[in-house]
């Protein structure tokens, strides 16, 4: 059968390669085409557009940017029509992909949704256009189940494909690792600015600014895969450290972590690393995203989940020096990493078994077959 996916950042393109991955085990005569990255492209088929050109973040960068979004929607359903899959999956990247699934339904292929979009934190509404054009819905999340049953919608919860990921991780050696990354034995302090270019931009300098403060630590920064060293360094003014494509490693070696809001706060989680919460948007996204989002009470998926605070969440004019400062020497004590690394525990209990990727292949296969 032929399947077109459509992941637009580096998480999507590493669920949608695991899925892509399992589908192959079920269906050899798999035909993928699809928009990603190179973990996605590693697992055969033909990409049509890398997420490096898609990323935009916040309200302003999209508007700037919209006729570069419209161009490729109207590029997308063209391509779409005269490949013909017998289904779309999509993964997340909702601004995308939900201006999408009516036009793929009504062309009679079958419409699939693996990763929610946030609709519990913002746009509620959505849910009428996801009830009307989306066949089957995964999602990731344990609440979410419960919020699109609240709309009289069933969705598949799969687990999140994350247990995945990180199952299968191995056990660095710590000395050939920091010979290999030119590091010191200072214990280190990662540093996950985010993936996108006005993220980092506004984050990172800040994150950066407290590095005198902690000499006995040495702070790295794990590099998105979609920019190069030089984005890097026009932000840096010393000799800091950029690891790329190995930020798992980074955090297994590490004593604590500040980090940009997003996925990478779960994946520190997971890897039981105390961390800072950080995130600080252009003044007009803000002003408009908290209008918008008011009974969310987290940013970070760490808290959310567990629905308490269990990390320190520094949002927007709370992200100053002195409150990195404060809450990174508090994650470094002994007694408050002990007691976070029991809350991330149960964080990994609530979350489910591992086999995310699987399950779901194995949901779309079955319901592609039922339809033939």
């Amino acid at each position: 059968m032929k399947y077109y996916l459509i992941a637009g950042e580096a998480s999507g393109d590493l669920h949608a390669s695991n899925l892509m991955k399992e589908i192959k085990k079920l269906d050899f005569e798999a035909k993928f085409r699809f928009w990603g990255g190179d973990l996605m492209q590693a697992q055969g088929g033909q990409l049509v557009k890398h997420y490096k050109q898609l990323a935009f973040m916040g309200f302003v960068e999209v508007v700037q940017n919209i006729g570069t979004i419209l161009g490729n929607i109207k590029f997308c359903k063209e391509d779409i029509s005269n490949f013909h899959p017998d289904c779309v999956i999509f993964i997340d990247y909702p601004g995308f992909n939900l201006r999408l699934c009516k036009f793929v339904k009504n062309l009679g292929i079958k419409t699939y949704y693996y990763i929610s979009p946030q609709l519990w934190a913002w746009k509620s509404g959505r849910v009428k256009l996801i009830k009307k054009y989306v066949d089957h819905m995964y999602v990731i999340l344990p609440f979410e189940k419960d919020f699109y049953a609240k709309y009289n919608y069933k969705v598949d919860f799969v687990g999140h494909p994350l247990l995945d990921a990180l199952k299968h991780i191995p056990k660095i050696n710590n000395q050939q690792f920091r010979s290999e990354n030119r590091l010191s034995n200072k214990p280190i302090i990662a540093l996950l600015p985010g993936s996108r270019k006005q993220e980092i931009k506004k984050i990172l300098p800040l994150m950066l600014s407290i590095k005198k403060e902690f000499s006995d630590y040495e702070f790295v920064i794990a590099g998105a895969p979609s920019f190069n060293l030089d984005f890097y360094n026009h932000l840096i003014n010393s000799d800091i450290k950029i690891i790329t494509n190995q930020t798992y490693q980074l955090l297994q070696l590490s004593e604590g972590a500040l980090v940009t809001s997003g996925t990478a706060t779960l994946e520190t989680a997971l890897l039981k690393v105390p961390q800072v919460v950080c995130y600080k948007g252009s003044k007009i996204s803000y002003f408009i995203a908290k209008r918008l989002i008011k009974h969310i009470k987290y940013i970070s998926l760490v808290n959310l989940i567990m629905d308490k605070e269990i990390v320190k969440e520094l949002i927007q004019n709370e992200l100053t020096p002195f409150n990195l400062k404060k809450e990174l020497l508090k994650i470094l004590e002994a007694k408050h990493r002990s007691n976070l690394i029991l809350q991330y525990d149960q964080l990994q209990n609530k979350l489910g078994e591992s086999g995310a990727s699987k399950r779901t292949a194995y949901l779309i296969y079955e319901t592609l077959m039922n339809n033939q």
